[in-house]
């Protein structure tokens, strides 16, 4: 994938909005573009916030990936590491001891110089957070792989993976670990390990809580001062509308050919087709399957990315009836996939097995599968004494996910599959953000849940590592023997290790069975003929500095 810088954009969207909740479009977007124009990207839901290190939804990576970058990237097209703003490292026997080389021509947004004092004190920001800062919704992706604090009111909190960062010289950064963590290197790929200024972070107080007492993540920082090494800066952010960032002309890659991009929230899927079609935006993701045809057929470029992702039927054993397995079985043997994936996912979706894609380390072909059987069900719920079940089913709305597309049908499908077994459905639909995610993994408030994942990386502690490798509101159980297996797996040096091992987590996962996998739906994203240089990725790292719109 091509990385650039870029300048300011003459183009705007004029002054009427897009109104999605009225399923049509009353803007028209200014075509008076001057120098590299600008690209208008639909998505489907607001970013969270704009500093990446707290968060871990994929809208809000999409607007960081432009700004941002780590010291790891990934090869163009695939999910395989690569390097970024280090040019390489080594490790020590022990796989402890990480040494990275630093680019030496790297500046952030603001000026301050990218070394390895700004690494150091990126490793040492995450690992220093307190309070709020620890909860698992907030810092996700720090609590899921580094797994511990310097300090912490919850024991089990302090310590983790990580030991300390020396910055050797200014271009060295040398960052030692506990213990070995085969996945450090891939996972730093991630938007939330990205590199932001120290000087920003601090001028801006982006870990200061005063002022942001509802929600850490809202510091000013983190909604108006975001600053990375990335291709583009931020310009604004008009909440629950857009965000607008342009060029960068001090990057230190291949400079972006457009002036301006700007993110346009549309939440309803019509609505951003129908954006397309009338020229507001020049792109959009999470096209509906019955719209494709009709797209390609008036000329508009249709890209898919390969399914790399998982759709799970999360069931949370803090509820008392959920805790008996035999429920969980009955609530798995009720579930006819193929019939869910037929009235709610894209052609070529096909049914989970496990909670991973069967191209990841680990897949193993031997999990119990729990076939449709309706009437199994009913025997199960009956040995329970849950014949009467009624439970509580959360899912989402005004959202699409690559992993969940069209999550109301779904929940329909669902809900009606469950009801012919004699469960009785409390349906619970909440707005997606912050709404719904903060339900479900902020909270233990929940029954029955839509969720997923979109893989990061390929690793396989990136699928089941981060769902079940410690206690989490969003499962409600605990179960010391799946997480140690996981804290051991994660530790094997390289996939030839890996691969039996995670082979026999997943099979531990399935008879535990915490979820319902469902499927892996094929993500489509649709462009107006005039964009060219926009590069699928599996794992949605898709930077804009190549695209250019005629």
């Amino acid at each position: 994938m091509v990385r650039s810088t870029r300048s300011r954009a003459a183009a705007l969207l004029a002054a009427g909005a897009l109104l999605a909740t009225a399923g049509c479009v009353q803007s028209e977007r200014d075509d008076t573009a001057g120098g590299g124009g600008s690209f208008v990207f639909a998505a489907s839901s607001d970013p969270v916030v704009l500093d990446p290190a707290f968060a871990s939804d994929g809208e809000t990576f999409r607007v960081a990936r432009q700004m941002f970058e780590g010291l790891v990237g990934t090869e163009p097209g695939t999910a395989d590491p690569a390097p970024l703003l280090a040019e390489s490292w080594e490790t020590d026997d022990a796989g402890v001891v990480y040494t990275f080389d630093l680019r030496d021509d790297v500046t952030f947004h603001d000026g301050t110089t990218f070394d390895a004092a700004a690494v150091c004190a990126n490793f040492d920001r995450w690992y220093s957070w307190t309070g709020l800062q620890q909860n698992e919704n907030i810092s996700y992706y720090y609590n899921s792989l580094f797994q511990g604090f310097a300090e912490s009111e919850d024991p089990e909190l302090v310590g983790g993976l990580y030991d300390s960062c020396e910055a050797q010289d200014e271009q060295t950064a040398v960052v030692t670990l506990t213990r070995p963590f085969a996945g450090f290197i891939a996972s730093l790929s991630l938007p939330a390990f990205s590199m932001q200024s120290p000087t920003a972070m601090e001028e801006y107080d982006a870990d200061n809580l005063s002022g942001s007492e509802d929600d850490v993540r809202f510091s000013a920082y983190g909604t108006e001062h975001p600053t990375g090494t990335g291709p583009f800066q931020f310009d604004s952010w008009e909440r629950g509308q857009s965000v607008t960032l342009t060029r960068y002309d001090d990057y230190w890659g291949d400079v972006a050919q457009l002036d301006e991009v700007v993110v346009q929230t549309i939440a309803d899927g019509n609505a951003r087709r129908q954006a397309l079609e009338g020229g507001q935006v020049d792109g959009y993701d999470l096209v509906a399957p019955g719209d494709v045809q009709a797209l390609e057929d008036a000329g508009f470029q249709i890209e898919n990315r390969d399914p790399f992702n998982v759709l799970y039927l999360g069931l949370n054993q803090a509820v008392p009836e959920l805790a008996d397995l035999r429920v969980r079985q009955a609530i798995a043997h009720a579930i006819d996939k193929d019939a869910v994936i037929s009235q709610s996912m894209p052609e070529g979706s096909t049914a989970a097995t496990q909670f991973m894609p069967d191209i990841v380390t680990g897949f193993s072909d031997d999990v119990e599968t729990y076939d449709y059987d309706p009437e199994r069900a009913k025997e199960l719920l009956a040995e329970a004494g849950q014949s009467d079940l009624s439970i509580d089913f959360v899912y989402p709305t005004g959202v699409s996910r690559p992993y969940m597309p069209s999550p109301e049908d779904t929940f329909v499908a669902l809900r009606s599959q469950l009801e012919a077994v004699g469960i009785t459905v409390n349906p619970v639909a909440l707005p997606w953000s912050p709404d719904y995610l903060d339900r479900i993994q902020g909270s233990p408030d929940h029954g029955l849940h839509l969720l997923g994942w979109t893989g990061d990386y390929n690793d396989p502690d990136n699928f089941v590592g981060v769902f079940f490798g410690t206690e989490k509101n969003e499962w409600g159980f605990d179960n010391p023997e799946l997480f140690s297996a996981l804290a051991a797996a994660r530790e094997l040096p390289d996939a030839d290790e890996q691969g039996p091992a995670y082979e026999a987590i997943n099979d531990q996962i399935m008879e535990f069975l915490p979820g319902v996998p469902l499927a892996s739906p094929v993500p489509s994203l649709a462009f107006a003929p005039e964009v060219e240089g926009y590069e699928p990725s599996p794992v949605q790292d898709e930077v804009w500095n190549g695209v250019t719109v005629s």
